[in-house]
Protein backbone atom coordinates (compact mmCIF):
# COMPACT_ATOMS: atom_id res chain seq x y z
CA UNK A 1 0.00 0.00 0.00
CA UNK A 2 1.32 3.55 -1.16
CA UNK A 3 2.38 5.93 1.76
CA UNK A 4 -0.50 8.93 1.51
CA UNK A 5 1.28 11.42 -0.48
CA UNK A 6 1.34 14.73 0.56
CA UNK A 7 -0.76 17.69 -0.64
CA UNK A 8 2.01 20.25 -1.76
CA UNK A 9 3.49 17.09 -3.72
CA UNK A 10 0.77 16.57 -6.07
CA UNK A 11 0.21 19.95 -6.74
CA UNK A 12 3.31 20.02 -7.63
CA UNK A 13 2.83 17.32 -10.02
CA UNK A 14 -0.11 18.65 -11.25
CA UNK A 15 1.77 21.93 -12.68
CA UNK A 16 3.95 19.54 -14.56
CA UNK A 17 1.05 17.63 -15.88
CA UNK A 18 -1.26 21.05 -16.97
CA UNK A 19 1.64 22.61 -18.76
CA UNK A 20 2.50 18.89 -20.94
CA UNK A 21 -1.31 19.32 -21.53
CA UNK A 22 -0.86 22.71 -22.76
CA UNK A 23 2.01 22.66 -24.69
CA UNK A 24 1.81 19.00 -26.40
CA UNK A 25 0.31 18.98 -29.95
CA UNK A 26 -1.08 16.73 -32.51
CA UNK A 27 1.56 18.21 -35.34
CA UNK A 28 4.48 17.53 -32.58
CA UNK A 29 7.48 19.44 -31.89
CA UNK A 30 10.94 19.78 -30.95
CA UNK A 31 10.50 18.71 -27.47
CA UNK A 32 7.76 16.19 -28.70
CA UNK A 33 9.92 13.13 -27.26
CA UNK A 34 10.97 14.58 -23.96
CA UNK A 35 7.21 15.70 -23.20
CA UNK A 36 5.81 12.23 -23.94
CA UNK A 37 8.46 10.73 -21.37
CA UNK A 38 7.12 13.37 -18.95
CA UNK A 39 3.48 12.83 -19.36
CA UNK A 40 4.42 8.59 -18.54
CA UNK A 41 6.00 9.20 -15.50
CA UNK A 42 3.63 11.75 -14.03
CA UNK A 43 1.20 8.94 -15.11
CA UNK A 44 3.13 6.92 -13.51
CA UNK A 45 3.12 7.85 -10.28
CA UNK A 46 -0.38 9.11 -10.85
CA UNK A 47 -0.90 5.27 -11.22
CA UNK A 48 0.60 3.51 -8.29
CA UNK A 49 -0.51 6.37 -6.14
CA UNK A 50 -3.71 5.55 -6.21
CA UNK A 51 -3.21 1.50 -5.86
CA UNK A 52 -5.36 0.99 -1.95
CA UNK A 53 -5.21 4.43 -0.98
CA UNK A 54 -8.81 5.92 -0.91
CA UNK A 55 -7.46 9.11 0.42
CA UNK A 56 -4.58 9.33 -2.23
CA UNK A 57 -7.52 8.54 -5.04
CA UNK A 58 -9.84 11.51 -3.34
CA UNK A 59 -7.35 14.42 -3.45
CA UNK A 60 -6.43 13.55 -6.60
CA UNK A 61 -9.96 13.57 -8.26
CA UNK A 62 -10.39 16.96 -6.21
CA UNK A 63 -7.60 18.28 -7.49
CA UNK A 64 -8.51 18.13 -11.00
CA UNK A 65 -6.39 15.04 -12.24
CA UNK A 66 -8.88 13.47 -14.05
CA UNK A 67 -9.86 16.60 -16.26
CA UNK A 68 -6.00 17.24 -17.17
CA UNK A 69 -5.18 13.67 -17.55
CA UNK A 70 -8.25 13.13 -20.00
CA UNK A 71 -6.92 16.06 -22.18
CA UNK A 72 -3.70 14.87 -22.85
CA UNK A 73 -5.61 11.29 -23.73
CA UNK A 74 -7.50 13.05 -26.37
CA UNK A 75 -3.96 14.74 -27.74
CA UNK A 76 -2.21 11.12 -28.02
CA UNK A 77 -5.07 9.42 -29.96
CA UNK A 78 -3.74 11.76 -32.57
CA UNK A 79 -0.65 12.88 -31.85
CA UNK A 80 2.01 12.45 -34.66
CA UNK A 81 5.15 10.33 -33.83
CA UNK A 82 8.27 9.65 -35.16
CA UNK A 83 8.79 6.53 -32.98
CA UNK A 84 5.35 4.79 -31.46
CA UNK A 85 6.98 2.83 -28.84
CA UNK A 86 7.29 6.82 -27.28
CA UNK A 87 3.39 7.52 -27.66
CA UNK A 88 2.39 4.08 -26.13
CA UNK A 89 3.87 4.55 -22.84
CA UNK A 90 2.08 7.76 -21.47
CA UNK A 91 -1.50 6.00 -23.56
CA UNK A 92 -1.42 2.70 -21.50
CA UNK A 93 0.13 4.70 -18.31
CA UNK A 94 -2.75 7.42 -18.31
CA UNK A 95 -5.29 4.68 -19.09
CA UNK A 96 -4.34 2.36 -15.93
CA UNK A 97 -4.23 5.38 -14.27
CA UNK A 98 -7.74 5.88 -14.78
CA UNK A 99 -8.67 2.58 -13.50
CA UNK A 100 -6.92 2.55 -10.24
CA UNK A 101 -8.18 5.72 -9.51
CA UNK A 102 -11.71 4.11 -10.29
CA UNK A 103 -11.21 1.07 -8.25
CA UNK A 104 -13.57 0.86 -5.08
CA UNK A 105 -14.15 4.41 -5.19
CA UNK A 106 -18.00 5.20 -6.35
CA UNK A 107 -17.38 8.80 -6.71
CA UNK A 108 -14.26 8.80 -8.72
CA UNK A 109 -15.91 6.17 -11.14
CA UNK A 110 -18.41 8.50 -11.50
CA UNK A 111 -16.55 11.35 -12.52
CA UNK A 112 -14.76 9.37 -14.97
CA UNK A 113 -17.71 8.00 -16.39
CA UNK A 114 -19.13 11.33 -16.65
CA UNK A 115 -16.23 12.74 -18.74
CA UNK A 116 -15.50 9.82 -20.59
CA UNK A 117 -18.71 8.24 -21.53
CA UNK A 118 -19.30 7.77 -24.23
CA UNK A 119 -17.19 8.84 -26.83
CA UNK A 120 -13.92 9.02 -25.28
CA UNK A 121 -14.44 5.31 -23.98
CA UNK A 122 -15.14 4.34 -27.46
CA UNK A 123 -12.34 6.08 -29.05
CA UNK A 124 -10.23 4.62 -26.52
CA UNK A 125 -11.36 0.51 -26.77
CA UNK A 126 -11.33 1.23 -30.68
CA UNK A 127 -7.49 2.31 -30.40
CA UNK A 128 -4.57 -0.26 -32.99
CA UNK A 129 -3.07 -1.13 -29.18
CA UNK A 130 -4.34 -4.08 -27.49
CA UNK A 131 -3.02 -3.53 -24.46
CA UNK A 132 -3.99 -0.08 -24.53
CA UNK A 133 -8.02 -1.62 -25.10
CA UNK A 134 -7.17 -3.88 -22.45
CA UNK A 135 -6.58 -1.09 -19.67
CA UNK A 136 -9.67 0.90 -21.44
CA UNK A 137 -12.06 -2.48 -21.27
CA UNK A 138 -10.64 -2.63 -17.80
CA UNK A 139 -11.88 0.94 -17.18
CA UNK A 140 -15.30 0.60 -18.34
CA UNK A 141 -15.66 -2.46 -16.24
CA UNK A 142 -15.13 -1.30 -13.26
CA UNK A 143 -17.61 1.94 -13.68
CA UNK A 144 -20.02 0.05 -15.20
CA UNK A 145 -23.40 -0.58 -12.81
CA UNK A 146 -26.97 -1.21 -12.86
CA UNK A 147 -28.00 2.35 -13.86
CA UNK A 148 -24.85 3.10 -16.29
CA UNK A 149 -25.94 -0.05 -18.35
CA UNK A 150 -29.69 1.32 -18.84
CA UNK A 151 -27.34 4.37 -20.48
CA UNK A 152 -25.99 1.96 -22.45
CA UNK A 153 -29.21 1.09 -23.48
CA UNK A 154 -30.10 4.35 -24.92
CA UNK A 155 -30.17 4.54 -28.92
CA UNK A 156 -27.02 7.41 -28.79
CA UNK A 157 -25.01 5.22 -26.58
CA UNK A 158 -25.45 1.78 -27.85
CA UNK A 159 -22.69 2.01 -30.18
CA UNK A 160 -20.12 1.74 -27.32
CA UNK A 161 -21.85 -1.85 -26.69
CA UNK A 162 -21.42 -2.98 -29.69
CA UNK A 163 -17.32 -2.02 -29.56
CA UNK A 164 -17.27 -4.29 -26.95
CA UNK A 165 -19.19 -7.29 -28.35
CA UNK A 166 -17.02 -6.85 -31.65
CA UNK A 167 -13.78 -7.08 -29.07
CA UNK A 168 -15.05 -10.22 -27.70
CA UNK A 169 -15.44 -11.67 -30.90
CA UNK A 170 -11.51 -10.27 -32.76
CA UNK A 171 -10.05 -10.78 -29.20
CA UNK A 172 -11.38 -13.74 -27.56
CA UNK A 173 -8.45 -13.41 -24.82
CA UNK A 174 -9.32 -10.54 -23.59
CA UNK A 175 -10.62 -11.16 -20.51
CA UNK A 176 -12.17 -7.50 -19.54
CA UNK A 177 -14.66 -7.29 -22.49
CA UNK A 178 -15.63 -10.88 -21.81
CA UNK A 179 -16.45 -10.06 -18.08
CA UNK A 180 -18.27 -6.54 -19.03
CA UNK A 181 -20.52 -8.52 -21.45
CA UNK A 182 -21.22 -11.58 -18.89
CA UNK A 183 -21.75 -9.50 -15.71
CA UNK A 184 -23.17 -6.39 -17.10
CA UNK A 185 -25.26 -7.07 -20.72
CA UNK A 186 -26.73 -10.41 -20.03
CA UNK A 187 -28.21 -8.60 -16.63
CA UNK A 188 -30.24 -6.13 -18.31
CA UNK A 189 -32.95 -6.95 -20.99
CA UNK A 190 -33.66 -3.84 -22.15
CA UNK A 191 -29.95 -3.42 -22.99
CA UNK A 192 -29.94 -7.00 -24.34
CA UNK A 193 -32.97 -6.29 -26.45
CA UNK A 194 -31.49 -3.02 -28.04
CA UNK A 195 -28.49 -4.52 -28.83
CA UNK A 196 -29.70 -7.60 -30.55
CA UNK A 197 -32.34 -6.27 -32.51
CA UNK A 198 -29.49 -3.51 -34.34
CA UNK A 199 -26.70 -6.51 -34.62
CA UNK A 200 -25.46 -8.31 -37.38
CA UNK A 201 -25.83 -12.08 -37.55
CA UNK A 202 -22.24 -12.21 -36.62
CA UNK A 203 -22.46 -10.61 -33.69
CA UNK A 204 -25.55 -12.03 -32.87
CA UNK A 205 -24.15 -15.52 -33.07
CA UNK A 206 -20.82 -13.70 -30.47
CA UNK A 207 -23.43 -12.52 -27.89
CA UNK A 208 -25.72 -15.76 -27.49
CA UNK A 209 -22.31 -18.00 -27.32
CA UNK A 210 -21.62 -15.50 -24.77
CA UNK A 211 -25.13 -16.31 -22.80
CA UNK A 212 -24.07 -20.34 -23.43
CA UNK A 213 -20.66 -19.67 -21.69
CA UNK A 214 -22.37 -17.68 -18.80
CA UNK A 215 -25.45 -20.49 -18.28
CA UNK A 216 -22.31 -23.31 -18.59
CA UNK A 217 -20.70 -21.42 -15.61
CA UNK A 218 -22.99 -23.28 -12.98
CA UNK A 219 -24.24 -27.21 -13.29
CA UNK A 220 -27.63 -27.57 -13.91
CA UNK A 221 -29.19 -27.06 -10.09
CA UNK A 222 -27.59 -23.57 -10.34
CA UNK A 223 -30.09 -21.05 -9.69
CA UNK A 224 -28.49 -17.28 -10.32
CA UNK A 225 -26.81 -17.68 -13.50
CA UNK A 226 -28.25 -13.46 -13.57
CA UNK A 227 -29.57 -13.76 -16.48
CA UNK A 228 -33.61 -12.31 -15.77
CA UNK A 229 -36.66 -14.03 -16.95
CA UNK A 230 -37.49 -11.23 -19.87
CA UNK A 231 -34.82 -12.79 -21.91
CA UNK A 232 -35.33 -15.78 -22.19
CA UNK A 233 -38.93 -15.02 -23.25
CA UNK A 234 -37.53 -12.39 -25.72
CA UNK A 235 -35.13 -14.91 -27.15
CA UNK A 236 -37.35 -17.97 -27.55
CA UNK A 237 -39.75 -15.20 -29.40
CA UNK A 238 -36.64 -14.73 -31.64
CA UNK A 239 -36.75 -18.06 -32.30
CA UNK A 240 -40.18 -18.50 -33.51
CA UNK A 241 -39.90 -16.01 -35.83
CA UNK A 242 -36.62 -16.45 -37.64
CA UNK A 243 -36.40 -20.29 -36.96
CA UNK A 244 -37.11 -20.92 -40.93
CA UNK A 245 -34.01 -19.51 -42.05
CA UNK A 246 -32.50 -22.73 -40.94
CA UNK A 247 -34.17 -24.70 -44.02
CA UNK A 248 -32.03 -22.89 -46.54
CA UNK A 249 -28.93 -24.66 -45.62
CA UNK A 250 -30.70 -27.60 -47.54
CA UNK A 251 -29.68 -26.14 -50.73
CA UNK A 252 -26.01 -25.54 -50.32
CA UNK A 253 -26.12 -21.85 -50.29
CA UNK A 254 -23.56 -19.79 -48.10
CA UNK A 255 -25.36 -16.69 -48.26
CA UNK A 256 -27.73 -17.70 -45.54
CA UNK A 257 -25.68 -19.47 -43.22
CA UNK A 258 -25.17 -16.03 -40.96
CA UNK A 259 -28.74 -16.20 -40.56
CA UNK A 260 -28.90 -19.96 -39.96
CA UNK A 261 -25.92 -20.08 -37.22
CA UNK A 262 -28.33 -17.21 -35.29
CA UNK A 263 -31.10 -19.89 -35.04
CA UNK A 264 -28.86 -22.52 -34.34
CA UNK A 265 -27.15 -20.51 -31.53
CA UNK A 266 -30.78 -19.58 -29.83
CA UNK A 267 -31.54 -23.63 -30.06
CA UNK A 268 -28.37 -23.88 -28.55
CA UNK A 269 -29.44 -21.50 -25.55
CA UNK A 270 -32.86 -22.43 -25.10
CA UNK A 271 -31.69 -26.10 -24.49
CA UNK A 272 -29.03 -24.95 -21.87
CA UNK A 273 -32.29 -22.66 -20.23
CA UNK A 274 -34.46 -25.61 -20.25
CA UNK A 275 -32.58 -28.16 -19.05
CA UNK A 276 -34.15 -28.31 -15.47
CA UNK A 277 -33.03 -24.39 -14.66
CA UNK A 278 -35.98 -23.75 -11.97
CA UNK A 279 -35.73 -20.15 -13.39
CA UNK A 280 -36.17 -20.68 -16.64
CA UNK A 281 -39.01 -23.77 -16.94
CA UNK A 282 -41.75 -21.40 -17.60
CA UNK A 283 -40.98 -21.88 -21.13
CA UNK A 284 -42.45 -25.15 -21.19
CA UNK A 285 -45.60 -22.91 -21.00
CA UNK A 286 -44.06 -19.89 -23.41
CA UNK A 287 -47.18 -19.97 -26.30
CA UNK A 288 -45.86 -21.84 -29.11
CA UNK A 289 -42.58 -22.72 -28.59
CA UNK A 290 -43.41 -26.33 -28.66
CA UNK A 291 -45.66 -26.55 -31.28
CA UNK A 292 -42.83 -24.48 -33.37
CA UNK A 293 -39.58 -26.57 -32.41
CA UNK A 294 -42.40 -29.99 -33.42
CA UNK A 295 -43.00 -28.61 -36.54
CA UNK A 296 -39.68 -27.42 -37.04
CA UNK A 297 -38.23 -30.86 -36.40
CA UNK A 298 -40.78 -32.43 -39.33
CA UNK A 299 -39.48 -29.96 -41.74
CA UNK A 300 -35.93 -30.66 -41.04
CA UNK A 301 -36.55 -34.81 -41.20
CA UNK A 302 -38.79 -34.27 -44.15
CA UNK A 303 -35.91 -32.14 -46.35
CA UNK A 304 -33.54 -34.59 -45.09
CA UNK A 305 -35.60 -37.73 -46.61
CA UNK A 306 -36.72 -35.86 -49.63
CA UNK A 307 -32.88 -35.54 -51.20
CA UNK A 308 -29.83 -35.48 -50.21
CA UNK A 309 -28.56 -32.88 -48.23
CA UNK A 310 -27.24 -31.51 -44.56
CA UNK A 311 -30.01 -32.38 -43.15
CA UNK A 312 -30.50 -36.12 -44.27
CA UNK A 313 -29.37 -39.10 -41.75
CA UNK A 314 -25.53 -40.12 -42.46
CA UNK A 315 -22.57 -42.88 -41.20
CA UNK A 316 -20.16 -41.15 -42.82
CA UNK A 317 -18.34 -41.14 -39.43
CA UNK A 318 -14.47 -40.60 -41.33
CA UNK A 319 -15.82 -37.16 -41.92
CA UNK A 320 -15.16 -36.56 -37.99
CA UNK A 321 -11.18 -36.78 -38.40
CA UNK A 322 -10.97 -36.39 -41.77
CA UNK A 323 -11.60 -32.89 -44.19
CA UNK A 324 -13.52 -33.09 -47.25
CA UNK A 325 -17.13 -34.12 -46.69
CA UNK A 326 -18.99 -30.77 -46.51
CA UNK A 327 -21.98 -32.22 -44.45
CA UNK A 328 -19.29 -32.24 -41.32
CA UNK A 329 -19.03 -28.82 -40.89
CA UNK A 330 -21.84 -27.78 -41.80
CA UNK A 331 -23.87 -25.24 -39.15
CA UNK A 332 -26.42 -27.47 -39.19
CA UNK A 333 -24.07 -30.81 -37.32
CA UNK A 334 -26.57 -31.68 -34.17
CA UNK A 335 -29.09 -29.42 -34.99
CA UNK A 336 -32.21 -32.15 -35.20
CA UNK A 337 -30.86 -33.58 -32.23
CA UNK A 338 -31.28 -30.22 -30.48
CA UNK A 339 -34.26 -29.96 -31.78
CA UNK A 340 -35.18 -33.51 -29.68
CA UNK A 341 -33.28 -32.50 -27.18
CA UNK A 342 -35.29 -29.26 -26.64
CA UNK A 343 -38.68 -31.12 -27.26
CA UNK A 344 -37.59 -33.64 -24.22
CA UNK A 345 -37.15 -30.81 -22.13
CA UNK A 346 -40.59 -28.72 -22.69
CA UNK A 347 -41.87 -32.32 -22.07
CA UNK A 348 -40.23 -33.21 -18.80
CA UNK A 349 -42.91 -33.48 -16.08
CA UNK A 350 -45.46 -31.59 -17.78
CA UNK A 351 -48.69 -33.37 -19.13
CA UNK A 352 -50.07 -30.60 -21.58
CA UNK A 353 -46.60 -30.95 -23.07
CA UNK A 354 -46.42 -34.32 -23.08
CA UNK A 355 -50.68 -34.04 -25.08
CA UNK A 356 -49.31 -31.84 -27.04
CA UNK A 357 -47.11 -33.58 -29.08
CA UNK A 358 -49.05 -36.47 -29.18
CA UNK A 359 -51.57 -34.27 -30.63
CA UNK A 360 -48.78 -32.84 -33.17
CA UNK A 361 -48.02 -36.22 -34.27
CA UNK A 362 -44.45 -35.75 -33.03
CA UNK A 363 -44.03 -39.02 -31.02
CA UNK A 364 -43.44 -41.17 -34.16
CA UNK A 365 -41.61 -38.60 -35.91
CA UNK A 366 -38.83 -38.76 -32.54
CA UNK A 367 -39.11 -42.64 -33.01
CA UNK A 368 -37.66 -42.43 -36.47
CA UNK A 369 -34.39 -40.37 -35.42
CA UNK A 370 -33.27 -43.47 -33.00
CA UNK A 371 -31.13 -44.70 -35.42
CA UNK A 372 -27.11 -43.44 -35.08
CA UNK A 373 -26.49 -39.93 -37.58
CA UNK A 374 -22.97 -38.59 -37.88
CA UNK A 375 -24.55 -35.72 -39.04
CA UNK A 376 -26.00 -35.58 -35.51
CA UNK A 377 -23.97 -37.51 -32.77
CA UNK A 378 -26.27 -38.43 -29.95
CA UNK A 379 -29.35 -37.98 -31.46
CA UNK A 380 -29.90 -41.01 -30.73
CA UNK A 381 -29.84 -40.79 -26.89
CA UNK A 382 -31.63 -37.41 -27.24
CA UNK A 383 -34.09 -39.25 -28.82
CA UNK A 384 -34.49 -41.94 -25.76
CA UNK A 385 -34.40 -39.08 -23.59
CA UNK A 386 -37.28 -37.33 -25.02
CA UNK A 387 -39.48 -40.38 -25.29
CA UNK A 388 -39.09 -41.51 -21.63
CA UNK A 389 -40.62 -37.88 -21.07
CA UNK A 390 -43.61 -38.26 -23.28
CA UNK A 391 -44.16 -41.51 -21.79
CA UNK A 392 -43.84 -40.84 -17.91
CA UNK A 393 -47.00 -40.91 -16.43
CA UNK A 394 -49.15 -40.22 -19.90
CA UNK A 395 -51.27 -43.57 -20.42
CA UNK A 396 -52.47 -41.78 -23.86
CA UNK A 397 -48.96 -41.58 -24.98
CA UNK A 398 -47.88 -45.40 -23.82
CA UNK A 399 -50.76 -46.63 -25.29
CA UNK A 400 -49.99 -45.17 -28.73
CA UNK A 401 -46.20 -46.42 -28.56
CA UNK A 402 -47.68 -49.60 -28.02
CA UNK A 403 -50.29 -49.89 -30.92
CA UNK A 404 -47.48 -48.51 -33.39
CA UNK A 405 -45.44 -51.73 -32.27
CA UNK A 406 -48.22 -53.71 -32.42
CA UNK A 407 -49.06 -52.15 -36.45
CA UNK A 408 -45.42 -52.33 -36.75
CA UNK A 409 -45.45 -48.56 -38.00
CA UNK A 410 -42.15 -48.00 -35.41
CA UNK A 411 -39.63 -49.53 -35.97
CA UNK A 412 -37.62 -50.38 -32.27
CA UNK A 413 -34.69 -52.01 -33.60
CA UNK A 414 -32.92 -48.98 -33.56
CA UNK A 415 -33.62 -48.79 -29.51
CA UNK A 416 -32.80 -51.99 -29.13
CA UNK A 417 -29.24 -51.69 -30.94
CA UNK A 418 -28.59 -48.99 -28.34
CA UNK A 419 -29.53 -51.17 -25.38
CA UNK A 420 -33.16 -50.47 -24.73
CA UNK A 421 -36.68 -51.88 -25.12
CA UNK A 422 -40.18 -50.78 -24.76
CA UNK A 423 -41.97 -53.36 -22.40
CA UNK A 424 -45.47 -53.42 -20.89
CA UNK A 425 -45.17 -53.06 -16.88
CA UNK A 426 -49.06 -53.20 -14.97
CA UNK A 427 -50.67 -51.32 -17.67
CA UNK A 428 -47.85 -49.38 -18.44
CA UNK A 429 -44.57 -48.92 -20.96
CA UNK A 430 -41.58 -48.03 -19.92
CA UNK A 431 -38.36 -47.38 -21.36
CA UNK A 432 -35.99 -50.19 -20.10
CA UNK A 433 -31.89 -50.98 -20.62
CA UNK A 434 -32.32 -54.31 -22.08
CA UNK A 435 -30.29 -57.08 -19.97
CA UNK A 436 -26.31 -58.19 -21.78
CA UNK A 437 -27.68 -61.87 -21.03
CA UNK A 438 -31.54 -61.58 -23.17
Amino acid sequence: MPDAVDRDVFCSLLKVLSRLSDELQPAGGDDQDLQLQMAAECFRGQRNACVQSSRNQGLLRELGFIEVTLKILDVLRTVNVASRDGLLEPLRCGIQFLGNLAVGNQVCKDDIWRLTFPSLLLQLLSGDDDRAVGYASMVLHTCLDEAKVEQLAEPQNIHLAFKVIELCRTQPDLDWTVLIATQHFLKSSALLESMYSEMSHLERVTLLELLSAQLGEGGEEEEECGVPPSVARFLACCFQKGCGAVLTLASGSASSDEEALTVISLLDVLCEMTSDRRQFMFLQDHPELLTTTVGLLEQVHALGKASKNVFSAAQNFSSFSHSGDASSSSPSVSFKAHLIRLIGNLCHGNANNQNKVRELEGIPLILDNCSIDSNNPFISQWAIFAIRNLLERNKENQELVAALERRGTADYSALRELGFQVEARDGSLLLKPVKKDS
